[in-house]
């Protein structure tokens, strides 16, 4: 083996290592980041969206004033108001739909299968509105 032959494949192989290292450089710090940066993202509590929870966590977190309070809740109210007279044509349609749905679904059915049908309508629930 020449030493030019020889000095290549010691080169290559310098170079495969500095590779491996920049790899593995690069994923330990990638995980460290991630667990420091984006682990604490992760660990934050999250407000849930529950009926009546919102103006008191808006209330506590941005200190408001009993008149900011007030001024809030009446915002709110009128976008109740106005998402639900926007959504009311929507679902009585939406309700004749899953309604001719299911007496059609109903119609392919034996009257022992009608019963189990209906069953397990029961037990599912009322269908909940996805949009709003």
């Amino acid at each position: 083996m020449g030493i030019a032959t020889k000095g290549r494949t010691e080169a290559g192989i310098l170079v495969f290592v500095v590779f491996l290292l920049g790899v593995l450089l690069g994923g330990v710090g990638t995980h460290l980041w991630g667990a420091r940066v984006w682990g604490q993202t992760a660990a934050a509590p999250t407000i849930k969206r529950v009926p009546g929870q919102f103006m008191g966590v808006m209330t506590q977190r941005l200190q408001l004033t009993p008149d900011q309070q007030k001024q809030f809740e009446s915002m709110l109210d009128d976008t109740h108001t106005r998402l639900t007279n926007l959504y009311n044509p929507v679902d009585q349609e939406r309700d004749q739909i899953r309604a001719a749905n299911r007496a059609h679904m109903r119609s392919i059915l034996t009257p022992d299968q009608q019963i189990q049908f209906d069953q397990v309508l029961k037990e599912l629930g009322p269908p909940q509105n996805t949009y709003h």
